[in-house]
């Protein structure tokens, strides 16, 4: 797992803490080179904020560039490449994104790709955990925890279920306060990141998945609040458009 180049995939801006930041620490400590790679700002288009918000889009945006290059500079790893579009759309640019994960595995000549797990916890975690499977075949690929609803409640830095094989880097004290400190840097994602545990990270090489199916029964994390009126920290995309989009990608890519 702690190869000596490893490329990290960041769907959002504070998702490199959340779900693997002392793992980058402890490959750091033990020699390893690590870049990230965002795919995201991590902010969801203007057009989806409350409309009294909508003129400080772009001041939302450079803070959450700024919380990142802060946490960045504390954690020690190299940036390898971003995507500078809204949050809740990597689906609907996957070639995009694959053609610039290509260019950042050539460019820092990363041996080792860690991704977020395959588990509900955003749609666009799924969607970079499906583009890290495109290179499953060249480069070795760790899939890290964050979060998922599998079972119908919460399971933090936990997989909905095991395969065999996980990785649990239970943390040291020194190494929560850390973690607690990185996500206090995220201070614009206070009220998205107050339930994220600080105990444990968990990874595991990436299994096969069907992508064309959720990745476990019942209701996805993103899509627990559907039901309330428009808010925007609301994900309202159905499931099955995420899953059939991710699908149709691969399922074209694979014939090329």
């Amino acid at each position: 797992m702690f190869a000596p180049r490893i490329l990290v995939l960041i769907p959002h801006p504070d998702d490199e803490v959340v779900g693997c930041g002392i793992a980058i620490m402890r490959a750091r400590q033990q020699g390893s080179e690590v870049f990230g790679i965002y795919l995201s700002n991590g902010v969801p288009a203007a057009e989806n904020d409350w409309p009294w918000r909508r003129h400080r889009h772009d001041a939302r945006v450079g803070r959450r560039w700024h919380e990142a290059e802060t946490v960045r500079g504390r954690l020690g790893f190299a940036e390898a490449g971003r995507l500078d579009a809204p949050t809740r759309t990597l689906r609907l640019r996957l070639a995009a994104a694959e053609d610039t994960i290509a260019r950042a595995i050539a460019r820092t000549e990363a041996e080792t790709i860690w991704c977020p797990a395959f588990e509900g916890a955003h749609q666009d975690h799924d969607a970079a955990n499906a583009l890290a499977s495109r290179f499953a075949e060249r480069i070795a690929v760790w899939e890290y925890a964050t979060y998922n609803n599998a079972g119908g409640h919460t399971r933090r830095q936990e997989f909905p279920r095991s395969m065999g094989g996980e990785i649990v880097l239970e943390l040291a004290g020194d190494e929560r306060t850390l973690k607690r400190s990185l996500l206090r840097a995220y201070a614009s994602e206070r009220g998205n990141l107050g339930h994220i545990g600080t105990s444990r990270e968990a990874f595991r090489l990436l299994p096969r998945y069907d992508y064309s199916k959720p990745p476990h029964d019942g209701t996805m994390f993103y899509a627990r609040f559907r039901w309330v009126p428009f808010h925007p920290r609301v994900d309202r995309t159905d499931p099955k458009d995420v899953y059939r989009d991710l699908f149709a990608f691969l399922a074209a890519t694979a014939r090329r």
